[in-house]
């Protein structure tokens, strides 16, 4: 399997092993790798890859990042998979190929106060290539790429596309701030004005704020679940 090549500004560093590449991203930014650094791990039956952000911008911005990996990942998958096969992002991360759950991204960050500036922000990619399971049929809602039309597709340039495409999705973030990530990502969310469960909570999924928080409907009225409520770690 070939070396992975990332764009400028995006260094990357192999995982060793079964090495987790979104725990290894989080220790190497504690120990103050640049922003940018790309750590990967991939396997003949899963891609495993996550980035480093140093965000200039308090956590709750800072969390734009997430659905900015995302909306990276479905355009590169969407520019190298064959045509029928459709992709959509969950708000809180997970990934849906032709509907049924595949992989997901997952978030960390130094901070989990959502007003200040974190020191690291890293997201994490995480996509099943081949199932595992003995009896695929027993789980018809959870899927792997090779699966759904794509066992033609190279995991190694997929993960240089997402890093491409998502880099180009920085730039446009930088100049443009949030409309057009925010337009592109709700052409692809799945489950907007439909029920949803989250957090022991229940109501119709109506859209995000400016900074991708849920707004949900309650019983009681509308409430916003902030983004940052799916940060991990500490």
């Amino acid at each position: 399997m070939s070396e992975p090549t990332f764009p400028p500004l995006m260094t990357g560093q192999p995982a060793s092993g079964g090495e987790d590449p979104f725990d290894r991203a989080q220790a190497l930014a504690a120990l103050g790798c640049d922003g940018g650094t790309v750590v990967y791990n991939v396997q003949v039956d899963r891609l495993r890859a996550s980035i480093v952000f140093a965000p200039e911008v308090p956590l709750e911005q800072a969390m734009t990042m997430l659905p900015l990996c995302a909306v990276g990942f479905q355009n590169a998958l969407g520019a190298l998979a064959p045509p029928e096969v459709a992709v959509h992002l969950d708000w809180a991360g997970g990934i849906r190929v032709n509907g049924a759950q595949c992989g997901r991204f997952r978030v960390a960050a130094s901070e989990r106060d959502p007003n200040k500036v974190p020191d690291w922000l890293v997201v994490g990619l995480d996509l099943p290539l081949l199932q595992t399971a003995q009896d695929p049929g027993q789980t018809p809602d959870v899927t792997a790429l090779f699966d759904e039309g794509c066992a033609d597709l190279d995991p190694v340039g997929l993960l240089e596309s997402w890093t491409r495409h998502s880099l180009v999705w920085i730039n446009r973030w930088e100049e443009d701030g949030n409309a057009p990530l925010h337009a592109e990502w709700m052409g692809l969310v799945w489950g907007v004005g439909e029920p949803i469960a989250l957090f022991d909570r229940q109501g119709s999924f109506l859209g995000v704020d400016e900074n991708f928080g849920m707004l949900l409907r309650e019983s009681d009225g509308t409430h916003l679940i902030p983004l940052s409520r799916i940060l991990e770690g500490h």
